[in-house]
């Protein structure tokens, strides 16, 4: 009878851990990927790295940022989803 209490204990710790780590991971990969590919020319966004541009030309994997300094070649896995959110919103002022 005590296996069968373990086993429920064992099931119960996973599914905890599946909608409060796992499943979470996912969706934000999900939204990732869908910004990545709905990037359109002109764009303004901001790098993990914290470079900010505005988008000049788009390949499949790759992106041509035009900024201040010149045009960068980099990643579209680069591009900040939360940052370029940020950017592109407007701020609320009281």
């Amino acid at each position: 009878m005590e296996q069968y209490g373990n086993i429920l204990l064992f099931g119960a710790m996973f599914v905890v851990m599946y909608f409060f780590m796992i499943r979470p991971q996912q969706k934000r990969a999900k939204a990732e990927k869908e910004f990545e590919t709905g990037l359109k020319v002109g764009d303004k966004v901001i790098t993990k790295s914290g470079l900010h541009g505005r988008v000049a030309e788009l390949a499949e994997r790759t992106i041509v940022l035009e900024t201040m300094s010149g045009k960068l070649k980099m990643e579209r896995s680069a591009i900040s989803l939360e940052l370029s959110k940020q950017l592109n919103t407007p701020a609320v002022v009281k």
